[in-house]
């Protein structure tokens, strides 16, 4: 039985731009099925940048993008599933 798939949010923060961007895009890019809205910003005065992503998917499809990106080092992910 597949899972329902739901509307969920992502935010995902970079705290160095330099050595995970790369990772991250790639992840992303990997997942882009999944991805309905992607908004990135870059808040210069922290130094760092913050994404925040939209994505139609399963428990198990949110699970696995976010637990990929959560294992890159500086990079911390935090997401919010619909009813």
């Amino acid at each position: 039985m597949e899972s329902e798939k739901r509307i969920s949010v992502i935010g995902v923060v970079v705290f160095d731009r330099e050595k995970a961007a790369e990772k991250v895009n790639s992840i992303l890019s990997q997942y882009a099925h999944l991805i309905v809205g992607r908004m990135g910003i870059p808040y210069r005065e922290r130094g760092i940048s913050v994404i925040a992503l939209i994505v139609d998917a399963t428990t198990d499809e949110l699970g696995a993008l976010t637990g990929k990106l959560g294992k890159i080092t500086g990079v911390k992910v935090k997401s919010a599933v619909t009813v």
